[in-house]
């Protein structure tokens, strides 16, 4: 199988050709270029301006300015004259969609233009057309007619594009022909590719955004596997995953899709759409980057000579039941409280278990861990029944009344700890993904071929330095090739210096494993911690699962970050629908401030609040408008109302 990167083992970054944007050049191992956009009214010329050097201070290298009409496309040219006559050069890109003549003037005013394929020539009405195959050539001169002059005009202006396709925008005709799929977004990109190369113009970046991660990544790795094939060559891609929300959710969503590309040297130029000030954007950015910077405590890890898996579709890797791991159970999540002093029962609050005195009983919550690693003490008071305690095999074998305990073993020592295996008693058992070829793991891998070693074992798959995801994969490729099908569990360590910096360590290191189909459960640790941040590693673990869709545990928002085209105040919508529906397990809610990418993205929805005119909003159910043109301050009234109709409301507790 030929891969989307270099290598699944050594950090190597793509090559691609080389992009001028200005001044600034993107692609050919150039470094990972930083952008956002803003969120103002483009005719707001003081407001944009402003808001365009508060990004450019936070470190944007791009910026990006939408222009739904000609109109705002001729004011471009009004506010890069105040940005320069402020002494700020950083490039302006302007994001169109559905106006080409809007493109056609705006490439002869800023350095960079998007156009979205799926709705710069076609109209999407969700209608499902059959077309021969004379019938789709036809649709593609009629898209060359409409994007060339496009093309001729940036090649005269030295202008860089962005072919950007979204997933929830894909034409009629595409999802007539490809459907719903990764490989529909790569054919929308490469039908307009195809035209400029044509044409001799190159000068172009091109993206592959979903609201689902997953989806997200996939598309990517076989835009450039299309492209390799193909052309030869690749252009540079720019990464994000759209929709991606606000708060913890948005970050742990985007540096999981962003961050599994990045891994394998996959990207360009990234964008963290949050549903929150474009300034805000930036230092999230920074983080994910930093990572790919001067690597130096890299690990060699043996290289892989053939795939035994698909990085193009997900499939869940086949492990058998060890107790409520593995098989077809949701993923487990292990709580570190291996620091604590004097555990006591309030202190499991952080991890889901709510202990009421008077009735002596515990309350257990949604996002409650599964296990709890206590390294070598005890709690002295019963813990909940669905938790259970993971000690140091060491400390376990010195304990006299062991029967409820789960014993912690490395590699070594569970070798040679024949009675503990012959119990059929579930056992965690550390493997360093950076040692895969050591005496202790291979005599390991050996043992774990015989089903009743299997059987009671439960690997915890962990590794240091800048490439642990790519040893851990290693070790699950590994255990493919050998057929061996016990539960693994990842076990993330961070030595980051800041929170927010775990969180991205976290989300990227266990977040690309499990796109992949790679866990039965993750473990975060962060090294040399201060503080209680039980409750913080808890909520980043199920946020993980959450946002690789492995394990449902609360209400999922797919919120769009806004710009110019929003008709509503979104951070502030999106805080009123989340404190009425954060406890609606499991339903989906999309919450987009125009129709760019609305009705495309909610597809993937249960219900949908659209702005459709100022103060307006219309109401989906998936992609099927219930409602239309409500009042804003009813409409949050009006989503509940529909919820409720379609029997998925529940009263909080």
């Amino acid at each position: 199988m030929q891969l989307y990167c270099n290598s699944l083992t050594e950090y190597k970054r793509l090559a691609t050709l080389e992009v001028k944007v200005g001044d600034l050049i993107i692609g050919n191992f150039n470094p990972v270029r930083i952008q956002t956009m803003t969120t103002t009214d483009t005719m707001d010329t003081a407001a944009t301006v402003a808001q365009t050097i508060r990004c450019i201070e936070a470190g944007a290298e791009l910026v990006r300015i939408t222009a739904p009409s000609k109109k705002e496309a001729d004011n471009l040219l009004v506010i890069k004259n105040e940005l320069r006559k402020q002494g700020y050069t950083t490039p302006l890109v302007a994001d169109i969609h559905f106006t080409p003549n809007a493109a056609e003037i705006a490439a002869r005013i800023v350095e960079k233009v998007r156009v979205n394929p799926g709705n710069y020539v076609d109209k999407k009405k969700f209608e499902q057309i059959d077309y021969t195959d004379s019938e789709y050539l036809e649709e593609i001169d009629r898209i060359r007619e409409r994007f060339s002059p496009l093309v001729k005009i940036c090649k005269e202006y030295g202008t860089a594009m962005r072919i950007g396709t979204n997933h929830g925008s894909l034409s009629d005709r595409i999802m007539s022909r490809y459907g719903d799929t990764p490989m529909g977004m790569v054919e929308s990109a490469m039908e307009f590719l195809r035209i400029a190369e044509d044409l001799q113009y190159r000068n172009i970046v091109l993206s592959m955004k979903a609201s689902n991660p997953q989806v997200m990544v996939q598309a990517y790795r076989l835009l450039v596997q299309t492209m390799e094939q193909e052309l030869g060559h690749c252009y540079p891609l720019h990464l994000g995953v759209t929709e991606a929300g606000d708060g913890e959710d948005g970050r742990i969503k985007s540096a999981i899709g962003i961050g599994a590309l990045l891994e394998d040297g996959v990207g360009d130029t990234i964008r963290v759409s949050l549903t929150e000030d474009p300034e805000f954007e930036l230092p999230v950015c920074k983080d994910i980057v930093k990572r790919y910077t001067n690597r130096n405590d890299y690990t060699a890890i043996p290289p892989v000579s053939n795939v035994p898996y698909s990085p193009f579709e997900y499939k869940r890797r086949e492990s058998s039941a060890v107790e409520n791991t593995g098989e077809k159970q949701v993923p487990v999540v292990v709580a570190d409280y291996s620091r604590a002093e004097n555990i006591r029962p309030e202190d499991l609050n952080a991890i889901g278990y709510h202990y009421d005195e008077p009735s002596d009983k515990w309350n257990i919550g949604d996002a409650a861990a599964d296990y709890i690693y206590t390294g070598k003490q005890l709690p002295a008071f019963g813990l909940p029944g669905t938790l259970r305690m993971v000690i140091d095999a060491d400390y376990w074998q010195s304990l006299t009344d062991k029967h409820e305990l789960v014993p912690y073993f490395d590699a070594r020592h569970y070798v040679t700890a024949c009675e503990q295996k012959e119990t059929g008693r579930i056992n965690f058992v550390q493997f360093d993904g950076n040692h895969l070829d050591t005496e202790a793991h291979e005599q390991l891998l050996l043992q774990l071929a015989n089903p009743a070693t299997a059987a009671s074992t439960v690997l915890i798959a962990t590794a240091t330095g800048s490439n642990a995801m790519a040893a851990i994969r290693r070790l699950f490729i590994l255990l493919l090739e050998k057929n061996i099908q016990v539960p693994v569990i990842i076990h993330s360590v961070s030595n980051q210096p800041s929170a927010d910096e775990h969180l991205i360590h976290h989300a990227t290191e266990a977040g690309a494993l499990l796109l992949d189909g790679f866990g039965d459960g993750i473990w975060l640790t962060n090294e040399e911690a201060t503080g209680n941040q039980y409750n913080t590693l808890n909520n980043i673990a199920f946020g993980i699962l959450q946002a690789t869709r492995t394990r449902i545990s609360k209400t999922e928002y797919i919120s769009c970050p806004s710009c110019g085209r929003t008709l509503f105040d979104l951070q502030e919508t999106t805080a009123r629908i989340r404190a009425v529906t954060h406890h609606l397990k499991g339903v989906k809610i999309a919450i987009m401030g125009c129709i760019v990418n609305g009705p495309g993205e909610m597809a993937d929805a249960d219900f949908g609040y659209v702005g459709s005119g100022v103060g307006k909003i219309t109401l989906y159910r998936g992609k099927e408008i219930v409602k239309r043109g409500l009042n804003s301050d009813v409409a949050v009234n009006e989503l509940i109302n529909l919820i409720r109709e379609n029997g998925m409301w529940v009263e909080k507790n």
